[in-house]
């Protein structure tokens, strides 16, 4: 009877060492980082829909001033529906042709935003009035707001990545998490590039 209690406890030992071993050489560590990539995700998310959020009332101030605006009014209302319309797939994260579409649609808002703040600056009355400049500065600090996001975002998927390519982890992944794929990253367009340009 003690030799069986003997054996179960060495067994229990035995087990309780080599769970407390994997915790040790980071055995969790790819999920913990995959679940930062995604709360990071989330924050790119919320901030892109502030800005969505935001423009209607930004084209309807405008628009009462800048009357002979439509193109740029018109520009900055469809890139914003182009970007609120797309569905985003479950595999976004993963899937690179998804992840630049999606990109790319953030930065035809960015633009053409860009172009009717610039627009706004031959209108001294428009520049003066109170819901404009309101609005102006929610835009400016959700444009910081995105910023940091994706920053924050670009730094959680290049830790999770790097864990992913690197040794022992490389081999924890292939062997307990083997659907765990790289994660895409945010790249600069040459669109993001230029400067929004105003004739008159």
């Amino acid at each position: 009877m003690r030799l069986k209690h003997f054996r179960a406890l060495t067994l229990i030992a035995a087990i309780g060492f080599v769970l407390a071993g994997l915790s040790g050489c980071g055995v969790n560590k790819i999920p913990t980082l995959d679940e930062q990539v995604k709360a990071a995700w989330s924050e790119v998310l919320n901030q892109y829909q502030r800005r969505a959020d935001l423009i209607p009332n930004l084209v309807e101030t405008v628009k009462g001033y800048a009357h002979q605006e439509q193109q740029v009014l018109t520009q900055v209302t469809e890139a914003r529906a182009h970007a609120t319309q797309m569905q985003l797939p479950a595999d976004i994260l993963s899937n690179p042709q998804a992840f630049h579409q999606f990109e790319q649609n953030q930065a035809a808002v960015t633009g053409a935003l860009g172009r009717l703040l610039a627009v706004a600056e031959a209108y001294p009355d428009l520049k003066s009035n109170q819901n404009f400049l309101a609005l102006q500065s929610q835009l400016e600090g959700t444009e910081n707001r995105i910023t940091v996001a994706r920053r924050d975002y670009i730094l959680a998927v290049q830790e999770y990545n790097t864990a992913l390519r690197t040794i022992p982890q490389r081999w924890i992944a292939s062997i307990l998490y083997p659907d765990m794929k790289v994660r895409e990253t945010f790249t600069i367009t040459e669109q993001a590039q230029q400067v929004p340009q105003v004739k008159f």
